[in-house]
């Protein structure tokens, strides 16, 4: 295979701090620093991964990070889907997320993996998967 996973994924939020805190409390992700990106407009990069990231702008008078419609109507980015590092990952992950009130903590399963579904608190629907190792996490 030519590539190794996604390097980074682009979104639009009003408020890069508290989605910021989201990500370092609930996947140990680290914040990078807000520059500015074009007038009105700021990037944020947020580190969710060893070689992936959220690129995260701020642009002033964007309204598109209100669109929050059902799935398969949010536009080109439904929604993410990390990876898990491990097994014990993914329930830490799947707790760190219930206490957050971004998820109900149903684990789905689909076949080879597992995976929960969460919101961030900007209404981006999200996704983590861990593979199976043959047992339910």
């Amino acid at each position: 295979m030519l590539l190794d996973g996604i390097n980074h994924v682009a979104v639009l939020s009003h408020d890069v701090a508290r989605l910021g805190r989201f990500y370092e409390s609930v996947f140990d992700a680290v914040v990078g620093e807000t520059r500015d990106h074009g007038p009105g407009e700021t990037m944020t990069n947020i580190s969710i991964g060893p070689a992936t990231v959220l690129n995260v702008f701020v642009i002033d008078g964007n309204s598109e990070a209100d669109r929050q419609t059902p799935m398969w109507g949010r536009g080109r980015i439904d929604h993410l889907g990390l990876s898990a590092a491990s097994e014990e990952a993914f329930e830490d992950i799947r707790t760190r997320l219930i206490a957050s009130g971004a998820s109900d903590g149903k684990i789905n399963d689909f076949g080879s993996e597992f995976s929960i579904f969460f919101r961030d608190p900007d209404g981006l629907e999200g996704e983590v998967l861990v593979k199976k190792s043959g047992q339910r996490p």
